[in-house]
């Protein structure tokens, strides 16, 4: 499946959550048995830092001014071998665990080796300050990885920038291999 132009948002339905495919049930324990029945069930595509997304929710109220809205929220599904590269955006970026094994958020640090924070049942929920270099892998053993990520103010593609991987070494030297790992080299 190739990647959608990193220019072009999916078109949401505006101040709705939207609900799940008809047919097939939520209740009773249902889990997918793969990571395409995932993909199909939840109508993901292709992420431009890697993984799978679809949004589900864009706030219809905006920012005073602008037409940015205040909140949006995705599903976001991570497959064991697959990354998100290291990326940031201008808002915090709130990360909820829903199904699946744990996943390895990392976030680089100045000065510091990057800290690896643990989405799980165990810890369901982190959050990644705005501005931060953030990327994300399953943990060691994981499957795969079903989360929602909220974001305020809300996802715009122009505030999202993917990391060149020369930068990020030059700026955080002592997390190479984190990088080097995140960033596919």
């Amino acid at each position: 499946m190739s990647r959608p132009d990193p220019g072009t948002e999916l078109q949401v339905r505006a101040a709705r959550v939207l609900p799940p495919p008809v047919g097939r049930p939520e209740a009773a324990g249902y889990v997918p048995a793969a990571v395409n029945d995932l993909i199909e069930r939840h109508r993901l595509a292709p992420h431009h830092e890697g993984g799978w997304y679809r949004e589900t929710y864009r706030a219809a109220r905006t920012l005073p001014g602008t037409d940015r809205s205040v909140c949006t929220a995705i599903l976001y599904l991570l497959a064991a071998g697959e990354r998100s590269r290291l990326h940031r955006i201008d808002s915090d970026e709130l990360w909820h665990f829903y199904r699946g094994d744990p996943l390895h958020i990392v976030e680089l640090v100045t000065g510091a080796a990057a800290t690896v924070h643990v989405l799980s049942a165990e810890s369901p929920q982190v959050l990644i300050p705005a501005r931060s270099w953030f990327g994300a892998m399953p943990a060691p053993s994981s499957r795969w990885t079903l989360a929602g990520c909220t974001v305020s103010p809300g996802f715009a593609f122009s505030s999202f920038e993917i990391g060149r991987t020369d930068q990020l070494l030059a700026e955080f030297p002592l997390a190479r291999e984190i990088i080097l790992s995140l960033q596919g080299g």
